[in-house]
């Protein structure tokens, strides 16, 4: 079978005795644009970098605000709960109908008094000796 309505024009071209040579203008160009594009991305980098950074910065403080709305909070829980625990009146109801404790009769009572400690830096005063050879004893 034979190509029908195909036209040949001309002879084969042999290209297998043509030696390829590298043109310096064409590689001086394609130097030029990889050093433009380079430059171009290497400055909307430096452009870019900041505010990816300003708001990374955002969102860290945003997290920290949170975090610290949160410690509020649980301060306040903790100050209510300390507030609730030292109340005497809640302890001595406590004592009294959950443990099944008393308070004790007066004869079995006993104070102890405790003496507050003295501020660093105060000076307390001398007593007066009985006899004037009695020497002074210092603390």
């Amino acid at each position: 079978m034979r190509d029908a309505g195909v036209v040949r024009l001309g002879k084969p071209v042999d290209n297998s005795r043509v030696v390829r040579q590298v043109d310096p203008r064409s590689r001086r160009e394609l130097m030029l644009l990889i050093l433009l594009v380079s430059v171009l991305a290497a400055g909307l980098g430096l452009y870019a970098w900041p505010a990816l950074e300003i708001r990374r910065a955002g969102q860290a403080g945003a997290l920290l605000d949170r975090e610290k709305q949160r410690l509020v909070e649980e301060n306040r829980k903790l100050r209510l709960e300390k507030a609730a625990l030292e109340n005497l009146r809640r302890v001595e109801k406590l004592a009294t109908k959950e443990l099944g404790l008393q308070a004790p009769v007066p004869e079995r009572s006993v104070v102890v008094e405790v003496e507050k400690p003295k501020p660093p830096g105060s000076s307390v005063a001398r007593r007066e000796a009985r006899g004037a050879s009695e020497p002074e004893a210092r603390p």
